[in-house]
């Protein structure tokens, strides 16, 4: 499917819902999806949401970690149904595969957050929305068919993150996601270049009525990366978690973790999860890949909450990897987004479909009936230790 010409800057071009749909058809990976949405995207929205800080050793690692995670297919298990369910916070999910934060989605579809809301609980899973959300937080979990939880930036202004925590609440919200990892952005090369910015009319919604809506453009600089500076409380300390959970009666969620000692304090000032995250590749570049990472903070936390993962999958088998490691779930956020940009809901509810129908063929090849199920016996080499004797 060829993009439309039209300016740059003027967001996607109008669906074309038969040829999205022949489009989609067509469609048989992520990657498919991707080459979709990049198609429709103004090359400063693709570079957006492509990219990652610094020379992109972290953003690539994410994704060659979970490669070098090798699974033990087991034999003649009996799996000729597998179950995906299962559950995070105790709140039921379809499969282990949570929507991920991510910002601006009417750079990608008129419906934006709408859209994602409503693929998201047809796949029967969690939406995660960003603070930095296109559609308004009351609008979105409207829409929504399924659970939507909200991520939390802190801003300097400590009224307005209490009010956004306190609208959350109100909204239906069923927890909250205090991302840790960006007391400043990450030097993000591509965003600079393409003068990253909103263009008219798609603005930050959340704090639209506090004067924050608009990110401008910036001479030779992204936008994103002044309108940080400028708003977001660089100096969070783990006093301000206390407080935050203080504050709430939603379950809290640290993400942006991938040191154990940060995962134990984490836990111990109130979290009831953490998210191993570097952020898709996008904050400091070098820090360790996430599947890396993981099997340090499941150590550490030791069962005293439930870990989370993102960055880098982009297939069902990476989600039984993250699971075999010690994960509850993982967190995707470019599949479904490029999802999106190549046809709205019904390209969201795909990358979905397509994590889901690969994950249930990973585990019935590994022998594993039900997500809920699967243990470290299921990568090798450490099925050795249950060889038989």
């Amino acid at each position: 499917m060829s993009a439309p010409e039209r300016p740059a800057g003027d967001g996607p071009p109008a669906l074309d819902l038969a040829a999205d749909a022949e489009a989609l058809a067509r469609v048989v990976t992520v990657d498919d999806l991707e080459a979709l949405g990049r198609a429709r995207l103004d090359p400063m929205v693709a570079a957006y949401y492509a990219g990652g800080a610094g020379d992109l050793v972290t953003l690539r690692d994410n994704r060659a970690a979970w490669a070098r995670v090798r699974l033990a297919p087991r034999v003649l298990a009996g799996v000729g149904r597998v179950d995906t369910a299962t559950t995070v916070l105790g709140a039921p999910v379809a499969m282990p595969a949570l929507v991920a934060p991510t910002a601006f989605h009417r750079l990608a579809h008129p419906d934006g957050e709408r859209a994602m809301a409503r693929a998201a609980g047809a796949a029967g899973t969690v939406m995660v929305l960003s603070s930095l959300a296109t559609v308004p937080m009351e609008e979105v979990v409207a829409a929504a068919r399924g659970p939507v939880w909200f991520q939390l930036y802190v801003y300097r202004d400590r009224g307005l993150t209490r009010d956004l925590v306190a609208r959350a609440e109100a909204a239906g919200c069923g927890a909250l996601v205090l991302t840790v990892d960006s007391p400043r952005l990450g030097r993000r090369d591509d965003d600079a270049r393409h003068g990253f910015h909103l263009p008219e009319g798609v603005q930050a919604a959340n704090v639209l009525a506090a004067g924050h809506g608009a990110v401008g453009q910036v001479p030779g600089g992204s936008g994103l990366a002044a309108y940080f500076e400028r708003l977001i409380d660089p100096d969070l300390r783990w006093d301000d978690l206390a407080w935050l959970a203080g504050v709430t009666r939603l379950p809290l969620l640290v993400k942006g973790v991938v040191r154990p000692d940060d995962a134990t304090r984490a836990v111990e000032h109130g979290a009831r999860a953490v998210v191993v995250s570097n952020h898709g590749g996008r904050q400091l570049d070098g820090a360790p890949a996430t599947a890396d990472a993981l099997p340090r903070v499941v150590e550490a936390v030791a069962g005293r909450c439930e870990v989370l993962v993102d960055g880098g999958v982009r297939r069902g088998v990476d989600v039984l990897r993250a699971l075999a490691l010690g994960a509850r779930a993982v967190l995707v956020g470019r599949a479904p987004l490029w999802g999106l940009a190549a046809a709205g809901e019904a390209g969201a509810a795909r990358a979905l479909e397509l994590l889901r129908d690969e994950l249930a063929l990973a585990m019935a090849l590994c022998g594993v009936g039900s997500a809920a199920a699967v243990g470290g016996d299921a990568l090798w080499p450490a099925c050795d230790r249950n060889r038989a004797e």
